[in-house]
C-alpha cells in the first residue's frame, strides 16, 4: 500500500484512489502514535496533518517524560503507574532520543518543603514503580532510585541557590525528550515503512456521511487550495487544541466541551547550567487539587544540549491554537520570577534565545484565578454515542508522555467500531525506526569509528540521537562525498542531513527543516549566515528560486525572539 513515489502530486493521487479503514486527523504526538498503532493492527490507514507534522503543541514542550511523581500529591495510583509505564516504554522503543534526567530538589526545614516528607514520597514512588526498568537493555537508560545529598554536596553543586534554611537535596529523576519533533517523525516513518499513509499540509474539510455513517473525508491542500475526497471506513481527530473546533466544521453541534485549555510556555537562555541536574525552583502558584500541598508548584531549570531550558508557566486561555505565543512583557515577568527564586542567577532578558508555547487540556478553573487546577486526564469520545455520527472518534491527550498509551486505548475502540476484535499489538515493546540496538554509547562508537576523522564529536552524538540506528541513511551519503560530513556553523547539522531530510523527510518549507526535521534552530538563531547556507542546500534539492528563497527565510527569522 506504501506509497511509490516521491512527488506530492503522486501522494495525493495515491491517498485519493485508497479505500482506508481509519484516517488520523493530526500530526503530534498523539495522532504520529494512533497511525504507528493502526499499522502494527493490520489497519490500512492515513494520517493527515493541516500544518507540518510536529508543529503545534507536542513541538512546545518542555521536553520531560513525566512518569508520574507529580501525582504523588493527589494519591493519583492509576496516573502513577500509567505515566511510569509509558515513560518506560518510550526508553525501550526510542533509545536514542529518550534518557533519563535527574532533577535536584533543594531542601529546607523540615516542613513540605523538606527532606523527611519530600524523600519519604519519593521513596515510596519509587516502591510504586519497581518494574520502570524492565526490558531495558541499557543500564544508562535505567531510571534510578531516589537518592538524598547533605547541604554541602548540594552547594558544591549548585553554589548561590539560596542558602538559608538549606538542609539538603532530595534526587530523582524523569525522562528527557532529546528532539520531540524527530520522535513525532520516528513513529510517523515506521508507520510508513509498513505501508501507512501521511501527508503534511492536508487540511481535514468536512465529513462525509451515508445515513450518519462515516464514509470519507473532505480534504484541502493548503499548498494548492485543491480539494479532495478520501474514502474510508472510521476517522480519528486527534488534533489536539484544534479538535474542538473541527467538531464543530462536522457539524457535531450536539458535542458539548468541557475542555478548559492552558498555554503552556518554557523558555531558552544561552547560558548552561554548572551541573547536569535539573534544578527545582519554587514558583508563585499553588495546585489547589493537591492533597498533599507543598507551598508552591515547582519551576524547572534544565541543561538542554548547551543552553538552559526554563518552565513550565501555565495561563488558562481561550485563544485560537494556532496563535498561541509568548510577549516581552510575559518573559520579564518568569526572569523577575525566577530570578526572585534564585537570585545569583541574574538572568538578562538578552540572553533568552527562543520561547515555546502551545495549548494543552487543563483543569477545572473559575475566570481570574491565580492557583489554577490541574491534574485532568485524556479524553477519548466516541461520537456515535454523543451524536449518533457512526465511524467517528476523537481523542484529545493532555500529556507527550500519554501519546503510545492513550493512543493505544482509542485504538481498541476503533476496531472495536470496525467489527473487529481489538488486539493490542503490545507497540509498547516494538522499536521505532533508529531504536534498534541496545546500548547507545555502543552507538556512538560505531559512528564515530566511521566519521571522527571528519565530523565533530558533538556532531557524531547528534547524529546518533537524532537518526538512531538509522544512522546509515546519512552515512551512505557521506560516503559519496565526505564534505557533506560538515556540521553548519553554531550547529551539530551535517550537509548530508539537509540533503537526507529534503529528499525523504516531507520537507514543504524551510521551517519544516529547521525547527523539527533537524535541530538546528530549534534553541534560538543560529545567525543569518548559516541560515542561508542551509537555505542554499535545501533550495537546490527543492528547486526553491531567489523569491521563494526570500520568502522561506523571511518565515523562519519571524519565530525568533524579537528583543
Amino acid at each position: 500500500m506504501g506509497f511509490k513515489k516521491n512527488s506530492r502530486a503522486d501522494k495525493i493521487a495515491t491517498i485519493e484512489s485508497t479505500h482506508y479503514d481509519l484516517v488520523v486527523i493530526g500530526g503530534g504526538i498523539f495522532g504520529a502514535c494512533a497511525l504507528w498503532e493502526a499499522t502494527l493492527r493490520g489497519l490500512s490507514v492515513l494520517l493527515v496533518e493541516a500544518e507540518d507534522f510536529a508543529s503545534g503543541s507536542s513541538a512546545n514542550s518542555y521536553k520531560i517524560v513525566h512518569g508520574g511523581l507529580r501525582y504523588m500529591q493527589h494519591l493519583d495510583l492509576p496516573r502513577i503507574w500509567s505515566s511510569s509505564r509509558e515513560r518506560s516504554a518510550f526508553l525501550r522503543i526510542a533509545p536514542h532520543l529518550v534518557t533519563p534526567l535527574p532533577i535536584l530538589i533543594p531542601t529546607y526545614g523540615w516542613g513540605m518543603l523538606g527532606k523527611p516528607i519530600l524523600g519519604a514520597g519519593m521513596l515510596l514512588y519509587d516502591i510504586l514503580t519497581l518494574g520502570r526498568n524492565r526490558s531495558i537493555p541499557d543500564i544508562e537508560r535505567h531510571i534510578p532510585l531516589t537518592r538524598f545529598m547533605n547541604r554541602q554536596e548540594t552547594l558544591e553543586k549548585f553554589p548561590n541557590i539560596p542558602s538559608e534554611g538549606l538542609t539538603g537535596a532530595c534526587i530523582f529523576s524523569d525522562g528527557r525528550f532529546y528532539n520531540p519533533t524527530r520522535l513525532i517523525w520516528c513513529f510517523i516513518k515506521s508507520a510508513m515503512s509498513r505501508q501507512a499513509h501521511a501527508i503534511n499540509y492536508m487540511r481535514a474539510s468536512q465529513l462525509i456521511l451515508q445515513e450518519s455513517q462515516v464514509v470519507g473525508l473532505e480534504v484541502e491542500d493548503v499548498l494548492t487550495g485543491q480539494s479532495s475526497n478520501i474514502s474510508c471506513k472510521s476517522v480519528l481527530n486527534t488534533a489536539g487544541p484544534w479538535a474542538e473546533r473541527l467538531l464543530a466544521n462536522f457539524n457535531a453541534s450536539n458535542h458539548q466541551s468541557e475542555a478548559t485549555y492552558s498555554r503552556d510556555a518554557c523558555f531558552v537562555i544561552n547560558r548552561k547550567l554548572p551541573a547536569e541536574y535539573t534544578l527545582a525552583l519554587q514558583g508563585k502558584n499553588k495546585d489547589p487539587d493537591a492533597l498533599l500541598a507543598r507551598p508552591a508548584r515547582h519551576l524547572f531549570m534544565s541543561p538542554w544540549r548547551n543552553h538552559t531550558l526554563i518552565g513550565v508557566w501555565h495561563k488558562v486561555t481561550d485563544v485560537n491554537p494556532s496563535e498561541a505565543s509568548v510577549n516581552r512583557s510575559e518573559i520579564e515577568q518568569w526572569l523577575e520570577e525566577i530570578n526572585s527564586a534564585h537570585p545569583q542567577l541574574e538572568i538578562r532578558m538578552d540572553e533568552v534565545s527562543m520561547w515555546n508555547a502551545g495549548l494543552v487540556p487543563f483543569g477545572e478553573n473559575e475566570n481570574g484565578a491565580e492557583n489554577l487546577s490541574y491534574g485532568k486526564r485524556s479524553l477519548i469520545v466516541d461520537h456515535e454515542r454523543t451524536e449518533n455520527i457512526k465511524g467517528l472518534t476523537t481523542l484529545i491527550g493532555v500529556r507527550f508522555t500519554m501519546g503510545r498509551g492513550e493512543a493505544e486505548k482509542a485504538l481498541d475502540l476503533v476496531e472495536i467500531k470496525l467489527g473487529r476484535k481489538a488486539n493490542r499489538p503490545g507497540s509498547d515493546y516494538i522499536p521505532v525506526c533508529g531504536g534498534e540496538f541496545n546500548v547507545f554509547e555502543h552507538l556512538v562508537n560505531d559512528i564515530a569509528e566511521q566519521f571522527s576523522p571528519i565530523m565533530e564529536v558533538d556532531t557524531i552524538r547528534s547524529l546518533a540521537h537524532n537518526y538512531g540506528s538509522d544512522y546509515k541513511v546519512i552515512a551512505e551519503l557521506i560516503n559519496k562525498d565526505a564534505g557533506l560530513a560538515k556540521a553548519f556553523d553554531n550547529t551539530t547539522v551535517t550537509q548530508a542531513e539537509v540533503i537526507h531530510c529534503c529528499r525523504n523527510e516531507m520537507v514543504e518549507g524551510f521551517a519544516d527543516l529547521v525547527f523539527r526535521r533537524t535541530d538546528a534552530a530549534t534553541a534560538g538563531d543560529p545567525g543569518e549566515q548559516t541560515l542561508r547556507e542551509m537555505l542554499d542546500v535545501a533550495a537546490a534539492e527543492l528547486d526553491w528560486p531567489e523569491a521563494r528563497k526570500r520568502q522561506e527565510l523571511e518565515k523562519v527569522m519571524q519565530r525568533f525572539p524579537q528583543w
